[in-house]
This record gives C-alpha cells, sequence and structure tokens, in this order.
C-alpha cells in the first residue's frame, strides 16, 4: 500500500510479486491487487479480483462495490447498478453505496432515481458526499439537482 500511497503502482505490483502462492487470496492482497490494477485501469482484472473477494466474504462492502466500479469502468454500467442495488440494505450505514448508485443513475439517464440515491449517501455522511461530489464526472447529469439540495442546506 505504501508504493500506491506514493502513485508508484508498478512498485506496487512488483511487491505484490513477492508475495508467496500460498497468501496471494489473502484478503489483504486481494485488496492491493485490486487498488494497483485500479490505478493501472486494468478494469478487466479489478472485476475479476473484486468477484474473488465477494466470494470470499459476502459480509464486507468494499468488494461490492468495487466490483460494481469495476463493471461501470468496463462501461457495463446497468450491472453495476443492478448489483450494487441488491446489497444496499445490507450496508445501510456505508454512504459509498447509494451514492454510488446515485452516479450510475445518473449516467444511465435515471435522474429522479439517481437524485433520490443520493440523497440516501447524504442523509448517511453529508459532508463525505458532498466533498465527492463537488468533482464527480458521473454525478455531472444531477449538478443542477444536487445544487438545488445544497442551497437548501447552506
Amino acid at each position: 500500500m505504501g508504493w500506491l500511497e506514493l502513485g508508484n503502482a508498478h512498485e506496487a505490483g512488483e511487491e505484490l510479486g513477492r508475495i508467496s502462492v500460498a497468501h496471494r487470496d489473502h484478503p489483504d492482497v486481494l485488496e492491493v491487487r485490486w487498488h494497483v490494477s485500479a490505478q493501472t485501469k486494468q478494469w478487466q482484472t479489478c472485476l475479476e479480483i473484486a468477484e474473488t473477494m465477494v466470494r470470499a466474504d459476502p459480509t464486507e462492502p468494499e468488494p461490492w462495490i468495487q466490483r460494481s466500479f469495476a463493471l461501470h469502468e468496463l462501461k457495463r454500467t446497468g450491472e453495476a447498478l443492478d448489483q450494487l442495488a441488491q446489497v444496499v440494505h445490507r450496508f445501510p450505514a456505508v454512504w459509498t453505496i447509494p451514492y454510488n448508485l446515485a452516479c450510475y443513475c445518473a449516467q444511465l439517464g435515471r435522474l429522479d432515481d439517481g437524485e433520490a440515491w443520493f440523497k440516501q449517501a447524504w442523509e448517511i455522511d453529508a459532508s463525505a458526499a458532498r466533498r465527492a461530489a463537488m468533482a464527480d464526472p458521473d454525478l455531472v447529469p444531477l449538478k443542477d439537482r444536487l445544487s438545488r439540495l445544497w442551497k437548501k442546506v447552506d
């Protein structure tokens, strides 16, 4: 993770290559592999890693989020939405799930649904949702609606 934090996915990948075969499917190793693959935009690999993590421990929210993100990056946004929407009820305190659902809906032109999902993310953690939304190109179709929401609370 240190190499990734320094922005060096190549060195992180080199370190991962030194991990013994017996430990390559450890959740922490898979997590780092996902981030290395994401940083290098290897979305199919990200998808495969996330699917492995979901199967290994479906009680963790992050692999579900990562799998849908990889699907979205692979231009399979409808699938990303469907997969993540199936588990939103399992993780009611995780704002990034309804936030990502808002992004996917916005990209699919489902603006009413996107606004509703964003409001749910906002209710969980308004500050984090707002910070993320400020620079997220996936939410551009909802920009006017989000601006109205922010004016109500400012």
